[in-house]
């Protein structure tokens, strides 16, 4: 998984680079997500974005560094960060969304050339993991070995 991830996320990454465009593909989820509603707390983004929140707040920082996005205290609580995106980070969302389609019609056609759609192949396994957790799964693995060993 980490190799199929790295072969899609880096090339996209390296063609951001190669156009002088700085962007980090791990920032989209985010990126999407503040587009649709903001001000957000970085747990509403990391629930809007699917995301864990640990992996939000590294992601952020690296957003914050980059000057993509502005976190700002709370209203109420100033522990509570909100954030939005920067003038910076908006300006750059026409020349994302022309990106996207094209990262989107890169894996129309990698989908095209599979048995099985990528995309319908990850869904299924996402589903599968929401029903039964991976953990799960090795527990249950790990339980049926010890039966045999023991038997």
């Amino acid at each position: 998984m980490r190799h199929l991830l790295e072969l899609l996320d880096g090339a996209v990454g390296r063609v951001y680079e190669e156009e002088g465009f700085a962007y980090r593909p791990r920032y989209t989820p985010l990126v999407r997500a503040l587009m649709q509603d903001e001000p957000m707390t970085i747990g509403q983004l990391a629930e809007a974005s699917d995301t864990t929140q640990p992996a939000t707040t590294q992601t952020l920082a690296l957003m914050v560094k980059d000057g993509l996005v502005l976190s700002e205290p709370g209203p109420v609580d100033g522990r509570q960060r909100w954030i939005r995106l920067s003038p910076s980070g908006r300006a750059l969302l026409p020349g994302l969304q022309s990106r996207w389609k094209a990262t989107a019609s890169a894996a129309a056609s990698l989908d095209a050339e599979l048995p099985v759609p990528l995309s319908e192949v990850l869904e299924r396994a996402i589903q599968a993991l929401e029903t039964k957790s991976f953990d799960e799964r090795v527990a249950s693995a790990r339980g049926r070995q010890s039966k045999r060993r023991g038997a």
